[in-house]
């Protein structure tokens, strides 16, 4: 599928709440009094003067604290409490206080505020090293304080020194454990860092510990997404809208998700309510495009990219985005001078991929294949670093879990438990292997509905297997998987005699589907194992398919999917499922087209011969090829690729 990756929020540097210091113990941790320790700079002032500039402070009046500080440093120029005072009150008004906030660390020598003041200012002027020097000033007087490790970590971050960033932020957590902020920018480091998991446990606790803070429940929404869940994302997005119904960001990324869903109407609905509030909100004009392109209106598509690159001109999902539209030629120079830069730029992982996946298209598209494949494996190295790993072993047994439970024995004692209704289509297989093309041609039949990629049987086996292996009444918890799928189906095409679901993992749960659903007919897409596993490791899936990052995993996930395949054969009635070669469907286009329409038991329609031409919603990354009149251009691609084939040259035996 082809997806955008939303930016994480980032919270505002904390803002300081002291002048002159706290009278009780000095924060450097001492037991002196603060005037009498890092306060020293104070007795230049008289009590009554103090007493006068923390007052205002705690009022924030601060345009009567910057006249007042001012007019003490005609007195006293060399004042550190007014300068620091002076500093704080243009700040805090938003105004540019970098040199009062340097006087005052200048004549403060002592002062851990005043130089954890100073390297938030740095930080926020663009000056992220001296920033990091003066953090580690004010955390040589105090180790303990909080705010200095907390600027520190932002400047390590603008430094693109994320671990190091996320260090801070957990010397920061021990200190004060109930720290909301410390916990959002750790959450941020290492959802940056490709952790996806840890992340989401940051942004958890932050949200815990401030319920109201909606850039919180934002994040949670973000890591959730790029880690599958997406009915939770919906609801950590809402969440976020609850507490800023003007969040604008939010409505963005539930445009993304509910395009991700199939509800094109509520995604479209979404990025409205978005330009209304941000009208050059990229990542909206990034989801508009994208609404566009699963529609087959690339040009259309690529205007808004353009216009999101105009208000972000750096941003790795709009360039990126160019890349996918169309076929690439070496008249995009200039988009691969830009791609090429920003890449080699302090990126996290998940957006220096997407651009690498991109490169590497351009350069398979204009035939330099050695570099090509230098970036295709770059961007699946990073890829490695911000999803779960693949377990072999585990997909193993899982295997052999199915084999074993999904007997002839078994089947036997589902006849009771299945439904007549012909009206579901599976097209199955490994991606990339044809299925979107298969199901483009089946669409196009006026009695067809595509529905895409539909997620119901996963669930559905987890929940069978569970009951299996608690050894319940397997028939009391499958009684209901056919009708609640077909309820599905009927509200996704109400009255279309046939829908199909294109889920290529189906191919995991066809004992299941054909012992519940023994009418449905199962088209299984078959491609060279070489071509699909390398199409496989040239696309960016960002969420899923863990095993497409590793070519060794990808030859042990094509071998364990072909074992499964030849149990089903064993098993499932020979009329269950059609075996459709993808390179003879593309040379032959007509009569494989026809015998997949006659097999759902339709008669043949000539919109089928001009699939191309249908206009529906694509959304996987075969949008764009569907769209172009069905060619052979794809088979035999891996030969480009002989000499980095690896592990996967086992597969051609």
């Amino acid at each position: 599928m082809s997806n955008v990756g939303p930016r994480v929020m980032m919270q505002p540097a904390a803002k300081p709440n002291s002048v002159s210091g706290r009278n009780d113990a000095c924060p450097c941790g001492s037991r002196r009094k603060y005037k009498r320790c890092c306060g020293q700079g104070s007795l230049d002032l008289a009590p009554v003067e103090l007493s006068r500039l923390d007052a205002l402070m705690r009022a924030r009046n601060y345009v009567e604290l910057e006249r007042h500080a001012c007019q003490l440093l005609t007195r006293v120029p060399q004042s550190g409490v007014a300068w620091k005072a002076l500093s704080l009150a243009v700040a805090l008004q938003g105004k540019d206080a970098l040199r009062a906030f340097t006087q005052a660390a200048r004549l403060l020598p002592n002062d851990v505020e005043a130089h954890a003041n100073l390297g938030n200012a740095l930080q926020r002027a663009g000056r992220p090293e001296d920033a990091v020097e003066s953090c580690r000033r004010a955390l040589k007087i105090n180790p303990y304080y909080v705010n200095a490790h907390l600027n520190l970590g932002r400047a390590l971050a603008d430094l693109g020194q994320f671990e190091k960033a996320a260090m801070s932020y957990h010397d920061a957590i021990a200190i004060k454990p109930d720290h909301a902020e410390a916990h959002l920018q750790l959450g941020n480091m290492l959802l940056w860092l490709g952790r996806l998991h840890e992340a989401a446990e940051s942004f958890r606790q932050a949200c815990e510990l401030q319920p109201t803070n909606a850039i919180g429940h934002f994040n949670r929404g973000v890591v959730a997404r790029q880690l599958g869940f997406l009915d939770e994302a919906v609801l950590h997005y809402r969440r976020a809208l609850a507490v800023k119904p003007d969040y604008a960001a939010a409505y963005s990324n539930l445009a993304l998700i509910f395009r991700q869903q199939g509800k094109s109407e509520e995604a479209a609905s979404c990025c409205l309510k978005t330009l209304k509030i941000e009208p050059d909100n990229t990542m909206t004009l990034i989801a508009l495009s994208e609404l566009r392109a699963d529609l087959g209106d690339f040009a259309e598509a690529e205007n808004w990219l353009k216009r999101a690159l105009v208000v972000d001109p750096t941003s790795p999902v709009a360039l990126a985005g160019l890349a996918r539209m169309r076929k690439m030629t070496t008249a995009d120079a200039a988009w691969l001078a830009d791609a090429e830069r920003i890449a080699d730029s302090p990126l996290p992982p998940r957006e220096e991929a997407y651009l690498r996946y991109a490169i590497g298209k351009y350069f398979d598209d204009v035939g330099q294949f050695e570099q090509a494949f230098s970036h295709f494996k770059r961007a699946n190295e990073l890829a490695v670093r911000y999803t779960p790993a693949h377990d072999r072993q585990e997909l193993t047994a899982y295997i052999d879990t199915i084999i074993r439970l999904f007997d002839a024995a078994w089947y036997r004692r589902m006849e009771p438990y299945a439904h007549p209704s012909a009206r579901p289509v599976f097209v199955i297989g490994t991606p990339r292997s044809g299925t979107t093309l298969a199901e483009q041609i089946l669409a196009s039949h006026p009695s067809v509905h595509g529905a895409g990629e539909l997620t119901y049987w996963k669930g559905a086996s987890s929940t069978h297997l569970a009951a299996a292996a608690s050894r319940e009444d397997c028939g009391a918890v499958i009684g209901r998987f056919s009708r609640e799928y077909l309820q599905i189906l009927e509200e996704l095409a109400s009255g279309a005699p046939r829908v199909v679901d294109k889920m290529p993992a189906n191919f995991l749960f066809l004992g299941l589907i054909n012992a519940l659903l023994p009418n449905a007919r199962i088209i299984h897409m078959r491609r060279h194992p070489i071509d699909t596993c390398l199409s496989i490791y040239f696309q960016n899936f960002e969420t899923t398919h863990f095993y497409a990052n590793d070519l060794g995993d990808l030859a042990h996930y094509y071998q364990e999917y072909r074992r499964l395949m030849a149990h089903w054969r064993t098993i499932l009635p020979a009329s269950a499922i059609l075996d459709v070669p993808y390179e003879s469907l593309v040379r032959d286009p007509i009569e494989w087209s026809r015998q997949m329409i006659e097999f759902i038991g339709l008669p043949w329609d000539s919109h089928c011969a001009d699939s191309h031409l249908t206009r529906r919603p694509v959304l996987t990354s075969s949008r764009w090829q569907v769209r172009q009149p069905i060619n052979t251009s794809a088979v035999g691609r891996w030969r480009n690729y002989r000499a980095f084939l690896g592990p996967l040259v086992q597969l051609t035996g």
